[in-house]
């Protein structure tokens, strides 16, 4: 991270969290612009770190409100810190755990959108069986699915124990905590429309740096790494034209280039201090001199 911000002098954090990542990157020398759409997660950063050569935006990094600011500020440096924070998870209030008795909400701005127990409660079987299938990789997804709807018919969904009980039922009593992370994880990203925001919010990004700036993006799940991926791999094209089509008429260029021939995972010593990054995976892009 310390190579990756060397020479910044505006730097984007987003979403911005504990406020860690702004802080190494106000130590390297950059102004940074901190960006949270958990408003809880911006007054803890501003409680940390103050005001001094930092400033804050409240929005999710896809809003047009935020890439508006982010545009404004003209960074050098963009971090997209995606998933969810270890403040997030240790509230059970905010519903993003499995534990006992914690309320299945899941939204990252709190109070705002439809909540995990919306989605269990109203999704027919098979809409719900698409997410478990696409975004947790659950070969019982469809058993699930129906599950969920057969129970809500009982007592509708309230808390983590409601889905927990449904997991177990659909796939059998050696389930446990692996399963329900996977599936607890593919529940919050359908709340929170994650995908869908990076997929948008990228190219925007990419757009708002200065020419050689360079956008990092952590990702904790298979579907944000690909979406990744791919942008990086199609930027750095000449063309992207079909191949078949005779003569170029796309841009003709490399939008820049890879930094990160493969993604970059977390140190020993480093998940030794924090365990919950064991699925961090990085990819740094670099736009061209010319913009």
């Amino acid at each position: 991270m310390r190579a990756w911000a060397d020479g910044s002098h505006r730097a984007v954090d987003a979403t911005v969290g504990g406020g860690g990542h702004a802080a190494l990157l106000r130590a390297a020398g950059a102004e940074v612009l901190a960006v949270d759409r958990d408003p809880e997660a911006i007054a803890t950063a501003r409680a940390r770190l103050g005001e001094d050569g930092i400033r804050y935006s409240t929005g999710p990094f896809g809003s047009a409100k935020v890439l508006g600011t982010i545009q404004s500020f003209r960074p050098d440096r963009i971090l997209l810190d995606l998933g969810v924070s270890s403040h997030q998870l240790d509230d059970d209030a905010r519903g993003f755990t499995f534990r006992p008795g914690a309320r299945l909400d899941m939204r990252m701005a709190a109070g705002l959108g439809v909540t995990a127990a919306d989605v269990l409660n109203t999704w027919p079987a098979q809409r719900l069986a698409d997410a478990f299938a696409g975004l947790a990789d659950e070969r019982h997804a469809r058993r699930l699915g129906r599950v969920v709807v057969k129970r809500r018919a009982t007592a509708p969904f309230a808390t983590s124990d409601d889905l927990v009980g449904a997991i177990r039922e659909a796939l059998g009593p050696r389930s446990g905590p692996s399963d329900f992370a996977r599936l607890f994880q593919a529940l919050r990203i359908v709340v929170n429309q994650e995908l869908e925001q990076l997929d948008l919010a990228l190219p925007a990004l990419r757009a708002a740096l200065v020419a050689a700036g360079r956008l990092a993006v952590i990702t904790y799940h298979s579907g944000e790494d690909r979406i990744v991926k791919h942008a990086f791999r199609d930027w750095s094209k000449a063309c992207v034209c079909p191949p078949r089509q005779p003569v170029c008429t796309c841009r003709g260029r490399p939008l820049g280039r890879v930094l990160t021939r493969k993604p970059i995972a977390p140190a020993t010593a480093e998940l030794a201090d924090n365990p919950r990054a064991r699925s961090a995976r990085l990819r740094a892009f670099e736009v061209a001199d010319d913009g």
